[in-house]
């Protein structure tokens, strides 16, 4: 993703130094970038638990997300870029209106330690004072039973169609407004740590997304825009590696918002004929 960015930059700026930027241009047959951060917050879950020794769900959990402190080293720095919570994102415009692009949405999920919640199910033979039968019983997430975190990322690759309008032009500046659906999956890296089990802690395939975004942004000739994002959306993830063995799953489904400030740039942009 780091050389994504970097070569979309030097595309960017090349195309904008040789271009005569009063020309008339349509969108239509050409390309956008963008990248920008987000905060995110999340629906309650429940989440179900399977391995060898246990079948349990825990009802109603809480989470939050986890956005970087602000700090230009690590915003800026190429080599830490990708830490913060971010939103990457490649498009192109198949009409003047239109576009359909591929992204990648880094989100943060964790649970809330020390939360209420009520369990279900039956835990054995797990070295814990935890062995038990639960049938919708109160219970708080303890650290020493479950740290269940999605920080590296939340990652929601996708796919969206968005149409794009003007509605307001002053001298270089306008205003522009685009809506749109996708959909994608989801391949976080899931940072679990259960009963004092070891972490699986690779990338995975654990399901889909379904999203719908409002933006507004400040276009500025032709070239270059900073971007507000509103996007709210669905996943599910019925397949999450939460221990080093391959029988040890989690799943879960919830709703998400995000709130997005990004900053993008057209690329090769053509002449009105």
């Amino acid at each position: 993703m780091k050389s994504i960015l970097l070569c979309c930059l030097t595309i960017s700026f090349l195309s904008f130094s040789q271009e005569n930027v009063s020309t008339a241009i349509t969108k239509k047959g050409s390309f956008f970038f963008y990248w920008g951060w987000n905060h995110s917050a999340y629906s309650n879950s429940d989440i179900h638990f399977t391995g060898h020794n246990y079948d349990f769900t825990l009802y109603d959990v809480e989470a939050k997300d986890r956005q970087s402190a602000f700090d230009p080293k690590i915003y800026f720095n190429p080599a830490t870029i990708t830490i913060p919570q971010y939103n990457l994102r490649i498009g192109y415009y198949f009409h003047e209106k239109y576009s359909i692009s591929l992204g990648a949405d880094h989100m943060k999920y964790v649970m809330r330690d020390y939360q209420m919640a009520t369990i279900s199910g039956h835990i054995e033979n797990s070295g814990t004072g935890y062995d038990g039968v639960y049938d919708k019983q109160a219970f708080m997430i303890k650290p020493d039973f479950l740290k269940f975190e999605h920080t590296d990322g939340l990652n929601y690759l996708n796919s969206e169609v968005r149409r794009h309008d003007k509605i307001y032009t002053y001298k270089k500046f306008k205003l522009n407004l685009s809506e749109g659906l996708g959909a994608g999956f989801l391949y976080p890296r899931t940072n679990t740590t259960l009963m004092h089990n070891a972490r699986y802690d690779q990338f995975h395939v654990a399901g889909f997304g379904l999203g719908a975004v409002a933006a507004l942004n400040i276009e500025i000739y032709d070239r270059f825009y900073i971007q507000t994002e509103l996007k709210v959306g669905y996943i599910n993830m019925p397949s999450i590696r939460t221990t080093m063995y391959i029988a040890d799953k989690a799943k879960q489904a919830f709703t998400f918002i995000q709130s997005n400030v990004v900053f993008g740039m057209n690329l090769n942009y053509k002449k009105k004929k």
